[in-house]
């Protein structure tokens, strides 16, 4: 069996290769479509209120991608003067969010991050797994 330490190892692993691949990243963190925040590499923001955020932004961009008829939302890039804040789907439980500088090339923001989305989707789903594992069957009369 995984064990969380294990999980969450992989998912920082992960965000480091990210930073590493562009260099204008702020920060970056894995949270629950709860809001829940998982893990994080983002030193100057509060990440547990990014994370709620974030999954709010999402469920309200899917809801907008529906009414639109757009089916499979995946993504949203906000842009203001300071820089960039990117919030992806990573499988149906978990919410990929970076924050980038002004300067980021945007396209290889979306490249890179569009690699790491499966990465991240299998390790929720993984530990989403182990977690039902662990759960003891009801008790049956």
């Amino acid at each position: 069996m995984t064990t969380d330490a294990e999980l969450r190892g992989a998912l920082l692993l992960e965000l480091g290769r990210l930073r590493r691949a562009v260099p204008e990243l702020t920060g970056c963190l894995v949270a629950s479509t709860d809001g829940l925040l998982i893990v994080d590499e983002a030193e100057t923001v509060v990440a547990e209120g990014i994370a709620a955020l974030a999954a709010a932004c999402l469920g309200v961009s899917q809801r907008i991608a529906d009414s639109a008829g757009q089916d499979d939302f995946q993504e949203v890039l906000i842009s203001s003067m300071g820089g960039h804040v990117a919030m992806y789907m990573a499988g149906h439980g978990a919410v990929l969010v970076l924050l980038a500088a002004a300067d980021a090339n945007v396209g290889r923001l979306h490249h890179e991050a569009r690699r790491s989305i499966s990465v991240v989707s299998h390790v929720v789903a993984t530990a989403a797994l182990t977690f039902a594992q662990a759960i003891p069957e009801p008790a049956r009369w």
